[in-house]
């Protein structure tokens, strides 16, 4: 299934009102992805979405090392919006780069991590914003709670999201 191309999207779910949003900025460095791992699991685990926390720090461990290992930003922001029935997770960084696709010929080396996302997500994608003078790049993903996943069968062709690069302003 070809990218489905979508205007960008801070919250491609529309969670409740009442959703509980944690925010993490930290360096970009090689230890990055195991601060974020152990964050999200710890909320998830906390809170009423236990049953998410492992993909969901699989997920985020995964797009956080692609921000370490293929861009130049400084920092890596983190955005995670709890609601009642779904999670969604938000990466953000600096790098002006292009948006990342998944692999077309997953039989090559590395790139798989996207892949993954895209197995255990019931949507994700990513977008790029201009804040101020500088230019962000934010991927994402939602977590559904089990019998929340609108019946989705994981052999299922996934729904993938990707906001092509926007032309400067």
């Amino acid at each position: 299934m070809p990218p489905v191309f979508a205007p960008p999207v801070p919250f491609p779910n529309a969670l409740p009102s009442s959703c509980e949003g944690y925010q993490l900025a930290m360096p970009n460095s090689a230890f990055a992805a195991k601060i974020v791992r152990d964050f999200v699991g710890a909320l998830l685990r906390t809170g009423a979405h236990a049953g998410l926390a492992d993909d969901a720090r699989l997920c985020v461990s995964e797009v956080v090392s692609n921000v370490y290992c293929h861009t130049r930003s400084e920092l890596v922001r983190v955005e995670v919006l709890v609601g009642r029935e779904e999670v969604a997770v938000h990466v953000t960084n600096d790098h002006t780069g292009p948006l990342p696709e998944p692999l077309i010929r997953p039989e090559g080396e590395g790139g798989r991590g996207l892949l993954v996302v895209n197995g255990l997500a019931a949507s994700w994608g990513s977008s790029t914003r201009k804040v101020k003078a500088r230019r962000t790049k934010t991927v994402w993903f939602v977590l559904a709670a089990a019998d929340d996943a609108g019946g989705r069968d994981c052999a299922a062709e996934p729904q993938i999201l990707v906001q092509p690069e926007a032309a400067p302003q």
